[in-house]
């Protein structure tokens, strides 16, 4: 079993993503990290997966998303070196006399305060996966309240030679 990140550019209009998340749905394919955005072009969007399976079963996904409509390309990163990229959002519960240690341990990975309020902070961090993690799991002991890992966000690390380009295409 590997876990394999996809890149899809689709046409950006209404009951697109509906269209994808039904195919894995129906197939029993597992998606374990989704994240979309609008491109360059306002009227393309780019999805990307992250699924698990072994070579048959994204050998499957790849077929199965080249077939919809929607679909303009689908980029199989592949064993491709990349840079990932997580952003974690996370309000904690906080008071005089603990916030001092949150701010620290925030500061540790590099998180930044995005809001301060009488009784609690929330931080924003954009890192590695691994890091992300690690932040998550230090962080929830002190009384999270609210939690948001919104998905990867890859990067080719270096130029594709197959298609000339340095990015997710």
């Amino acid at each position: 079993m590997s876990i394999r990140t996809i890149s899809v550019l689709v046409e950006n209009h209404a009951g697109t993503l509906s269209r994808i998340a039904g195919l894995f749905s129906s197939r029993g394919y597992n998606i374990t990290s989704l994240t979309v955005g609008e491109t360059e072009d306002p009227t393309v969007s780019r999805m990307t997966l992250v699924v698990e399976g072994d070579d048959s079963v994204i050998e499957q996904v790849i077929k199965h998303l080249n077939r919809l409509i929607d679909v303009i390309k689908v980029i199989d990163f592949g064993n491709d070196p990349l840079i990932e990229r997580e952003l974690v959002m996370v309000r904690v519960d906080s008071s005089k006399s603990n916030r001092h240690e949150i701010v620290e341990l925030a500061d540790i990975f590099g998180a930044t305060v995005a809001h301060v309020s009488a009784t609690s902070i929330t931080f924003e961090l954009s890192t590695t996966c691994d890091k992300a993690n690690n932040f998550v799991n230090l962080i929830r002991p002190t009384a999270s309240r609210s939690l948001s890992v919104p998905g990867k966000s890859p990067w080719r690390s270096r130029r594709n030679d197959q298609d000339g380009q340095d990015a997710p295409d």
